[in-house]
């Protein structure tokens, strides 16, 4: 029955929307308490789901066709985003209207003036873009008040920021960021297929083997996945920091693509260890590079270092959690199945083609972008 589940998975994966295996949908939101002003950018990828921007159909969005569709654009936006007081809704009033970049390529980026009844401060902010298109979609948000900067995250589940609650705490950072570094592992395709290839090795029984030695390999099985784990995790934590603090930037497009190449390396790999046989080796060869991936989340954020080195610590933890939970459930199941000789002789290479198969398509689209 796994065996199904998994081959259907990839089935799926290789007919499902190329955005599976990209970076997640995320907007960016600074909110400058002070000021009374917002800002705004979304992915123009993502605003296109929206607003029919691409006229002509060629998959990019001109200057020309953006300006054409202003009005529906900032109408879709405004229509998004509800600012309250305690006296009642607060009214927005646009300031400036462009284009900015962030890593995973041009977002539009609106600013706003913030006017609530009274002369009031906004208390409260409600964000709801996408959220009935694509509940992995995200609102980063920052938040400025006098020398304090917060970070914080809006999602399908919590639409909703208090903006009057002075700095949001470490504690409060830390979770939610914990949460969402869960989230980006489990929905992150590309790193949960690489993670497959990575500890199928670890999994699969000699020829010839028998049931003798059987608690023996188990235990140098275990020691082999802990090593594979370790490096993996060392790796990426290494570049994810080192990104999203902003010392080493790589272009986002590049990263994925060769996320997807390594894919395609370490199933091949498998049945032809041109790399070496030594796993670990290869998952922190290889972690390296998905860091960078990870942190295409928090790269573009900007709350400070302090807070900023929270989210992180948060988001890097949640991203071991989740591969620590798929590992739990997996690796058992996997190890099960490889004394049966049909698995080994006939499924584990259909996996290891299906895999091969999805990753070179996503380099060929990827390299596309560039």
């Amino acid at each position: 029955m796994f065996v199904k589940q998994l081959l259907a998975l990839l089935a799926m994966a290789a007919f499902a929307s190329p955005a599976l295996a990209h970076k997640a949908s995320d907007s960016f939101l600074y909110v400058d308490m002070d000021a009374s002003e917002f800002r705004i950018d979304i992915a123009l990828r993502d605003l296109a789901l929206l607003v029919p921007l691409d006229s002509d159909g060629d998959q990019k969005v001109t200057g020309l066709e953006l300006r054409a569709q202003r009005s529906l654009a900032t109408q879709t936006i405004e229509n998004a985003i509800t600012l309250t007081s305690e006296q009642g809704a607060c009214s927005i009033r646009g300031q400036a209207w462009g284009l900015s970049s962030h890593s995973d390529g041009p977002y539009l980026a609106t600013q706003y003036q913030i006017a609530c009844p009274n002369g009031e401060h906004p208390e409260q902010i409600e964000y709801s873009l996408l959220f009935n298109r694509d509940n992995l979609h995200r609102g980063l948000v920052q938040i400025t008040s006098g020398d304090t900067r917060s970070l914080t995250v809006l999602s399908p589940d919590k639409p909703t920021v208090d903006l009057t609650g002075g700095a949001i705490g470490p504690w409060s950072t830390f979770t939610t960021f914990l949460y969402e570094g869960v989230v980006h592992l489990l929905i992150g395709l590309d790193h949960m297929l690489f993670l497959l290839v990575l500890v199928l090795p670890a999994t699969l029984m000699p020829r010839g083997q028998g049931s003798q030695g059987t608690s023996r390999s188990l235990k140098s099985r275990l020691l082999q996945l802990v090593g594979i784990v370790s490096a993996f995790t060392v790796a990426h934590s290494i570049t994810l920091a080192l990104s999203a603090l902003n010392v080493i930037r790589l272009p986002i497009a590049w990263v994925e693509t060769v996320i997807a190449l390594s894919i395609a390396a370490a199933a091949l790999n498998v049945v032809w260890p041109f790399l070496g046989r030594k796993t670990w080796k290869l998952a922190f060869a290889f972690g390296l590079i998905h860091g960078f991936g990870f942190a295409s989340v928090l790269g573009d954020l900007t709350g400070g270092v302090s807070n900023l080195a929270i989210a992180l610590a948060g988001f890097n933890l949640g991203v071991e959690f989740g591969q620590l939970g798929l590992l739990i459930i997996g690796f058992p199941l996997l190890y099960a199945l490889a004394h049966i000789r049909a698995y080994q002789r006939f499924m584990v290479p259909l996996m290891l083609i299906g895999v091969g198969t999805i990753s070179l398509m996503w380099v060929a689209e990827r390299a596309g972008s560039i």
